[in-house]
């Protein structure tokens, strides 16, 4: 089945374009209007189709009524959509779930079908291995696929890249020193870089014999510890964004006509997405404190195995925190880039509806029925 353009978030195409990339939303088309014409983009593009290549991804939480186009249950889907015309996108577009049965035929109506049809399909089926499509586990995660993308679609500067070593560095010193104990000739910050790598360095190994863990665990649970890093990471830049969004929440106004049913669900709305957040975000202190309290019994409670069971559990645990870390990312990216330099928390009815329904939809919430 292909979504028309009674799809809700194919319905608000237009809206959606003009919007950054967030942690939800891969924004293939903004950037292709923005990048097209440079080299870089045109020798390393993240589709080799370009009907795909000018696409905008989404990670959506699957309602009720879109189950059935699946075999296997499944709650954060992976939508693709195609706009039925780039350069006027208020007439909606076509969509398709990784996944969904017949999905390759789908893509192959919607784009065609050639050799790099194959090629794509593999980078969209990479894409719905992820939770969310942060961009910096976005590059992580395609690069040690072996797809080599250009920078331009990953909006995270070399600045935050040399801050986030720098912050590894400092969270894994320990467990370097116990490493190699005899000094390596490659310093803290030097290694946690390797530990940043696509491809794990040989010179690294001492580090998989201290947690004692085969090499096909270790791979794993290595890209899913670095996840939970760089989410601790990035939380400390999340929260005051975050803290922002709910301090203006209750002041957002809707201009136009405003009946009574549309006023209490908007006041609703308002309360559900405030406690959502405040929910999502303690449940992901509580599995950020898994991953500290395992690292404290490997570096001070002489306890190994305790942060071995947590590298072979991370895969699993990585995908519950990115779903709950892509979802408050993405509400408070995305306010701060609509109410950005503005004075009035105030938008068109429709669109605070829109909103409201997207941050809805990004917690697990029940949205608005027209």
């Amino acid at each position: 089945m292909l979504g028309g353009n009674t799809d809700g978030s194919v319905r608000k195409l237009d809206e959606l374009e003009k919007t950054a990339s967030t942690s939800r939303v891969l924004n293939l088309l903004a950037i292709a209007r923005e990048h097209k014409h440079e080299a870089d983009y045109l020798a390393h593009p993240f589709f080799r189709n370009q009907v795909l290549n000018e696409a905008i991804i989404l990670k959506h939480r699957i309602r009720p009524d879109e189950r059935f186009v699946f075999d296997s249950p499944k709650n954060i889907g992976t939508k693709v959509i195609i706009p039925f015309e780039r350069s006027d996108l208020e007439i909606g577009g076509r969509s398709f779930f990784v996944g969904q049965r017949g999905w390759t035929d789908l893509v192959q109506e919607l784009a065609g079908s050639d050799q790099k049809i194959q090629h794509d399909l593999t980078v969209l089926l990479a894409l719905d291995e992820l939770p969310s499509l942060d961009p910096f586990l976005l590059r992580e995660h395609l690069s040690r696929r072996q797809f080599h993308v250009s920078n331009l679609y990953f909006s995270i500067s070399s600045a935050d890249l040399d801050r986030m070593q720098t912050y590894v560095a400092s969270k894994i010193m320990r467990i370097i020193e116990m490493a190699f104990p005899n000094g390596a000739d490659t310093g803290t910050v030097k290694l946690a870089s390797l530990l940043l790598m696509s491809q794990l360095d040989d010179r690294l190994e001492p580090l998989r014999l201290v947690l004692r863990l085969e090499e096909d665990a270790y791979l794993e649970g290595m890209f899913s510890w670095k996840g939970f890093l760089y989410y601790q990471w990035a939380l400390a830049d999340i929260d005051p964004r975050l803290a922002s969004m709910l301090k203006d929440l209750p002041n957002l106004q809707a201009s136009g006509r405003q009946d009574v049913s549309r006023a209490q669900y908007i006041r609703e709305a308002k309360i559900r997405i405030t406690q959502g957040v405040r929910a999502r975000r303690h449940e992901v202190a509580q599995i950020l404190e898994s991953y500290l309290s395992a690292y404290r019994d490997l570096t001070q409670n002489d306890r190994p195995m305790s942060f071995r069971d947590f590298i072979l559990q991370a895969p699993a645990k990585f995908m519950v925190l990115g779903d709950k870390m892509g979802a408050i990312s993405h509400l408070a990216s995305f306010w701060k880039y609509r109410f950005a330099g503005t004075n009035e928390l105030i938008a068109p009815m429709d669109e605070v509806l829109a909103i409201l329904e997207d941050f809805q939809s990004a917690l697990g919430s029940p949205s608005y029925d027209h």
